[in-house]
């Protein structure tokens, strides 16, 4: 029987095998080395568990190697690229602290087949260079499993399971010892699902910790989670970009001497399109160049697939996931001042009434003249121009303002729909904390820019149809026959009269939005008017936009951060034969489930948009606990009232069991709860002040208490009492259910579709008027507040986690009760 090695012996056999570059050898190498055989295996494994514990062994599986050696071979991923450019990779496993960096030249990155890029893992022996590691590739690897952002949750001695933030996710997935990363219970993390081991639990690593669950840096990125939107792009998509470079004037007209301006936004990073207006003879002459995006990205490329998962950019409070990588979005695709750029121009002729006459497509290069803010334009319109936009005053910028009032006198004739709702921007301090809450000022520069996309997005849909080509419509449909019906019994109640049985127009919500203005009761009916219109969409079956009161509409003029205008891009090359990037057969025929993805894509953009904003906004009033607001009631369900506070536009809620001494009851026709005996209402729209009684950051929720008395009304009449019925043979006296146990109730949707009309409350609240409850002395409890007693509170960081996603489902189907979407966007 051998003896065992001491465990110098050990170590300087495993330093042996790490120089020779073979990687750490397995715990039978060693025992076969040593000669270690049956009963003597136990003792080695024991001496390697004491090694380990001294600090001397690292034990990784059925392998040893040396503490804080870094090994000659290892599996690395490519996470990304150095200040030089110069891709960075990391070991797969690492437990000595955090992982090191490993720089992969340019050179190294070539000599696998296809080149590496971020995103790829390799195997590569890893070389000892001044200032650090560098590595050298042996085999490109299949490339890592999508990540999974979640939360950790320690387990002793060692592991844990990460509880994924997005429900799409699936189960938990469960990390081995040694495989946490130095993630510490509680930790927002990345999780890179490893090799499954047959029908056991989902076994991952923990490949980045991005921090504390609760810090606001990471709330964007929960959110982009919760909605499954892809934040890194592939290597092959980011590779194209890089790749991409200007085209001659083959199949270009040379626009660079025409002074085309961009109006953006002053923190605009993207700029997609390019207006200049001259006078004619009897009218005006318009262009609008929008950013040659389907130039650069041709149909079935990298670039192309990964733009048609995105579906568009997503804009949250403090950061842009673009739908196209840098190089593009903010590089050559983007119309900066001064720079040689491609575009799709729509050429448009109006006559003096703004009535368009004729227009036409052709490829262009342009420079722009200027990068232009909305302010900055209206300032120059105004007789105040910058230094920048004085040489373009008379040239440029009076011309547009003048093609714009002509342009005005044809939508007021079209006249569509009119809701001027308020708009709120989010401002961030330095320390990525919000700073303001600020009204969006809504110029006549706005005006003029959303009048000319909306004439380009109009000739778009024509010209596609004319030439018979299938197209994506952005349609908007008339409202629901139940929805106006709804609608016209709520009017009728505020002494409004909506006609009935004939087709309504825009017009006829427009002549009732006048009155309720000159009436002071603007807010409640234009959100009433709102939440009858149909949720606008994607299509390639036309049925008009009711909201702009047009027969027919597309998405031309922004291919940057949206695939629907990237697709008519490709429509029209194809139909006016204008060169590359055109629209292929097969594409056409796949449109329609192009466009029933992107519809989606846009509606999970949208909820992690208000997803975010309602945790900085729930943040920002964290301290002002107990302050009254002004607000308007913005929703009314059985369960209580939803409040938009007028100064911030952060949304909250009054539990219906709140509002005082009486039972209100939900009237669905007035659209308000109204006291059972006093008569009193609160409705749809109704000024209110409310105070601050609950704040939950982390979930975005917001409780108030209910300061305004209710408007008075009609005291309602005594109803009959039905006659007591005797209780059935060995049963009690009937207990009021909660919609959660009554058997009618159970199928019905979730409470994200009251603002449909279809439901009414939560599922965890009453549907009728509960019992009165016992006194504390005839309950058997010390005298005090009624109800169920308060739960233990979380013992650690994880859950408080779990505790608080159970509370962001539940602030979520609240607030998604009281929110309607806008009709359609005019850009």
């Amino acid at each position: 029987m051998a003896d065992l090695p001491s465990p110098e012996r050990v170590l300087d056999y495993v330093r042996s095998i790490n120089d020779r570059g073979d990687g750490p050898p397995a715990r039978r190498d060693i025992a076969k080395a040593f000669k270690v055989k049956g009963a003597e295996r136990a003792a080695l494994r024991r001496l390697l568990s004491e090694m380990e514990d001294e600090g001397l062994l690292v034990l990784e599986g059925k392998r040893a190697r040396e503490k804080g050696v870094l090994p000659k071979v290892a599996v690395m991923d490519v996470i990304g690229t150095d200040s030089e450019g110069d891709l960075i990779a990391r070991p797969v496993k690492w437990e000595d602290g955090e992982a090191p960096q490993v720089r992969l030249t340019d050179r190294a990155a070539a000599s696998t087949t296809p080149p590496l890029g971020v995103g790829d893992r390799f195997l590569g022996r890893m070389h000892k260079r001044k200032g650090g590691f560098e590595a050298e590739p042996i085999k490109r690897l299949a490339q890592r499993a999508e990540r999974v952002l979640g939360v950790f949750e320690a387990a002793r001695p060692g592991g844990g399971v990460v509880e994924p933030v997005s429900r799409k996710a699936g189960k938990p997935l469960e990390i081995e010892k040694g495989e946490e990363n130095s993630a510490k219970d509680g930790a927002l993390v990345w999780a890179e699902p490893l090799p499954q081991r047959g029908y056991g639990p989902r076994r991952a690593r923990i490949s980045e910790v991005v921090g504390a669950f609760g810090d606001s840096a990471n709330w964007s990125l929960i959110a982009l989670a919760n909605q499954d939107i892809p934040t890194e792009f592939p290597k092959a998509a980011i590779g194209e970009a890089k790749a991409a470079t200007l085209p001659d004037l083959t199949h270009h007209e040379d626009i660079r001497k025409t002074p085309l301006v961009t109006i953006d936004p002053a923190d605009a990073k993207d700029h997609d399109d390019a207006v200049f207006a001259e006078k004619t003879e009897g009218g005006w002459r318009v262009l609008v160049a929008i950013a040659d995006v389907s130039w650069f990205v041709r149909p079935g490329s990298a670039l192309d697939e990964e733009a048609k998962r995105r579906g568009n950019s997503v804009y949250l409070v403090d950061r842009v996931v673009p739908m196209l990588p840098e190089a593009l979005s903010n590089g050559l695709c983007s119309l900066h001042e001064g720079e040689d750029r491609t575009a799709l121009v729509c050429e448009m002729h109006f006559g003096e009434d703004g009535q368009k006459t004729k227009h036409r497509f052709f490829r262009a290069m342009m420079r722009s003249a200027a990068s232009l803010s909305y302010e900055e334009a209206q300032a120059a319109a105004d007789g105040q121009p910058s230094e920048r936009a004085r040489p373009l005053k008379k040239t440029v910028i009076d011309p547009l303002f003048a093609a714009y009032e002509a342009m005005s006198r044809a939508r007021e004739k079209r006249s569509p729909l009119d809701l001027d709702l308020p708009e709120r921007k989010i401002l961030l301090g330095d320390d990525g904390q919000v700073a303001d809450v600020v009204l969006k000022e809504r110029f006549d520069a706005h005006k003029l820019i959303e009048a000319m996309m909306v004439a380009a997005n109009v000739c778009a849909a024509e010209t596609l149809e004319k030439h018979r080509r299938t197209c994506i419509y952005r349609i908007h449909d008339a409202p629901a026959p139940e929805r106006l019906d709804g609608l016209r019994q709520y009017l009728e109640t505020l002494d409004y009269s909506l006609p009935k049985g004939q087709v309504l127009k825009p017009q006829s919500f427009n002549r009732i939005l006048s009155k309720a203005e000159e009436r002071d009761e603007s807010d409640m009916v234009s959100m009433a008017v709102l939440r009858s219109q149909a949720q606008a969409k994607y299509d390639t079956v036309n049925v008009g936009h009711f909201g702009l009161n047009l027969a027919r509409y597309a998405h031309f003029t922004s291919p940057i951060r949206r695939y629907a205008d990237l697709t008519v891009h490709r429509g029209i090359v194809a139909a006016l034969k204008l060169g590359p990037g055109a629209e292929r057969s097969d594409d056409a025929k796949d449109l329609p489930k192009v466009a029933e993805a992107i519809s989606d894509t846009e509606r999970r953009a949208v909820a992690a948009e208000r997803e975010t904003q309602d945790r900085f906004l729930a943040a920002f009033l964290q301290d002002k606990l107990g302050a009254e607001f002004a607000g308007r009631v913005n929703g009314v369900t059985r369960a209580g009232l939803f409040v938009t506070l007028d100064e911030t536009g952060a949304d909250g809620f009054v539990p219906a069991r709140t509002l005082g001494w009486e039972y209100f009851e939900h009237d669905e026709k007035r659209n308000a709860l109204i006291g059972q005996k006093s008569g009193g209402r609160y409705r749809l729209g109704q000024r209110v002040r409310v105070g601050l009684v609950e704040v939950t950051p982390l979930q975005g929720g917001l409780r108030f208490e209910m300061l305004s008395e209710p408007e008075a009304g009609e005291r309602p009449g005594r109803k009959q009492r039905a006659p007591k019925k005797a209780a059935a043979p060995g049963k009690g006296r009937p207990v009021a259910r909660t919609r959660s146990d009554n058997p009618r109730r159970r199928d019905e949707p979730p409470a994200e579709l009251a603002r449909e009309g279809k439901v009414e409350a939560p599922d965890d609240e009453p549907v009728i008027r509960r019992r009165p409850r016992k006194t504390a002395k005839k309950a058997g409890r010390p005298a005090g507040k009624p109800g169920k007693p308060p739960g233990k509170p979380p013992k650690n960081a994880a859950a408080k986690a779990r505790a608080g996603r159970k509370a962001t489902k539940k602030t979520t189907r609240q607030k998604s009760a009281s929110r309607s979407n806008k009709p359609g966007d005019a850009r």
